[in-house]
């Protein structure tokens, strides 16, 4: 009969000493106190007391960086944020190596971000914004390599400009495009009139040009009923005419 009572009781307290690690985790195991090892998903004896483990998950982490008060290298003030991918590489480095490996990530993205803004140009940073990311990424990925982090991105998303420098850029693109429009306007009119120069150049090394130009000009004219053409007489012809009705 004692043997009946006390085998359920065996099974329920070697129940209690089993955990279970999910495919997306790593368990770290403490033996009083001394890092003992590494349990890889599946079931695990743990005996209590004795040992403790610790389940770090490592699927890829998004951790939003807030937004950073910065200054760039040409003195401009803005606010810029950025979201960082990273995944866990080594468990037992990111328990034992540092307090809170997420909190620690952060943080070392904040620092690392606003001194790679100090360092370009307002105008580098909006034109080069991919290169600036990629930068932020190798500082934060070398220095958080010794805690078993592996960073796999860096991306920057906002880049917030003071309200006066907004209006002062609006005015510089503005002006811009009306010297962009002039330009092409002011070379419109120089093809033309070289055009016409071309063509007045030609009419007058062709003998009888001229004429065949007013002839073709007065047809064009004339081929249309509701235009009124005016008939310009040269003042030999009526004199001409003068002679004749006087005979």
């Amino acid at each position: 009969m004692s043997l009946l009572f006390g085998l359920p009781i065996l099974i329920v307290v070697l129940l209690s000493f089993i955990r279970q690690v999910d495919q997306y985790e790593r368990g770290v195991v403490f033996t009083m106190g001394k890092f003992s090892g590494i349990r890889n998903p599946g079931w695990s004896l743990i005996i209590p007391v004795f040992q403790r483990m610790m389940k770090v998950d490592i699927r890829v982490k998004a951790v939003d960086v807030p937004d950073q008060e910065a200054i760039t290298k040409d003195n401009i003030p803005i606010r810029i944020n950025a979201v960082i991918y990273f995944r866990v590489n080594d468990a037992a480095k990111a328990v034992i190596e540092v307090e809170n490996f997420y909190y620690a990530v952060s943080q070392l993205a904040q620092t690392t971000m606003r001194n790679a803004v100090g360092e370009v140009t307002l105008d580098n940073l909006l034109a080069k914004k991919a290169d600036v990311s990629i930068g932020i990424q190798k500082v934060v990925d070398r220095v958080s390599d010794a805690w078993g982090i592996d960073v796999q991105s860096v991306e920057l998303k906002d880049i917030i400009l003071p309200e006066s420098l907004k209006r002062t850029i609006a005015k510089v693109a503005e002006a811009d495009r009306e010297k962009q429009a002039v330009i092409i306007s002011s070379e419109g009119e120089l093809a033309a009139a070289e055009n016409v120069s071309k063509a007045a150049e030609m009419l007058a090394r062709t003998p009888g040009a001229l004429h065949l130009r007013t002839l073709q000009s007065i047809n064009d004219l004339s081929s249309d009923q509701s235009n009124t053409t005016v008939w310009m007489v040269p003042v030999e012809a009526l004199r001409a005419l003068e002679g004749l009705a006087k005979k």
